[in-house]
């Protein structure tokens, strides 16, 4: 009796085509959890923050938020991506994230200032130290939860798919779009936030490879704006609570940013831009 042999050029069975793409199957499922679920997280973060109203709770609320929300980052991907989490590493996060809270309050300032000069921007008084710690608390939520989705899965994902360039386009663009759910926002706004935020702290994250100097510069950007110098963030204000100082904003729109804020000025997005091009120069240069 003749032995049966495998004819390599016939075509796998049915079994085993289905056996082969499981583990495919499985890996994209686990990868829809991890990112339809901490988009859910970050927007109930957001939300939950953004409702805290005084100052005291404020800086309990955001931070314990902000842990929150790193800590479901490192269990999703531990359990759901089975990887070593690396963007938040011991080393170096105090100095990453006081850098970037004094880069990011540095360009706040100067855009702040180069629209003061054109007649955009005038302080009318003193508003409230309280209000200001009220806005921080917020914004470390904020800052961090959307760090997290927005870079630490989107930006990472799309790399590893697409590369460099598609990843930081990619997450750029759909970083912008999210600021069109706020009050006031405009399709020319999310095109700045895209460029001007988007782009910026994604550099960042891929200068370092940690989370840490992105999350440092978005608080850094949005303290300065909502809680110091008191103007509309992003389209919304940054809350019920005053800012350090009173401000007020007149006119053009491509100066001021209209009811967008001054994120939607022309001279926010080109200092935000410099800043980028600087960001990614170092990482051109730490890879050399």
């Amino acid at each position: 009796m003749d032995t049966p042999t495998h004819d390599p050029a016939a075509p796998p069975s049915p079994r085993t085509t289905v056996a082969a793409r499981s583990p495919l199957r499985r890996r994209g499922v686990r990868l829809s959890l991890l990112v339809v679920g901490l988009a859910a997280a970050m927007l109930v973060t957001n939300a939950l923050a953004s409702a805290v109203e005084n100052p005291f709770l404020s800086v309990i609320v955001g931070p314990a938020l902000a842990a929150g929300m790193i800590g479901l980052f490192v269990w999703a991907g531990r359990r759901l991506e089975k990887r070593v989490v690396e963007e938040f590493p011991r080393r170096d996060t105090l100095r990453h994230l006081a850098l970037g809270g004094g880069v990011g309050l540095a360009l706040a300032a100067v855009s702040i200032g180069i629209i003061a000069l054109f007649g955009g921007y005038r302080i009318t008084g003193w508003g409230s130290v309280a209000g200001a710690v009220a806005v921080a608390g917020t914004m470390c939520a904020v800052a961090v939860s959307e760090e997290v989705v927005f870079r630490g899965v989107v930006l990472r994902l799309l790399r590893g798919r697409w590369g460099t360039v598609v990843a930081l386009a990619g997450s750029a663009a759909l970083f912008g779009l999210l600021h069109l759910i706020n009050p006031g926002a405009s399709l020319w706004g999310a095109l700045a936030v895209t460029i001007e935020a988007g782009l910026m702290l994604g550099a960042a994250y891929l200068l370092t490879g940690s989370l840490w100097l992105a999350i440092g510069l978005h608080f850094g950007w949005n303290v300065a704006l909502g809680g110091i110098f008191g103007t509309v963030v992003s389209g919304a204000d940054a809350g019920t609570a005053e800012a350090l100082l009173r401000g007020a904003t007149a006119g053009p729109d491509w100066l001021t940013g209209g009811a967008f804020g001054p994120e939607g000025s022309v001279v926010s997005v080109v200092v935000c831009l410099v800043a980028t091009t600087v960001l990614l120069l170092l990482r051109r240069r730490r890879n050399r």
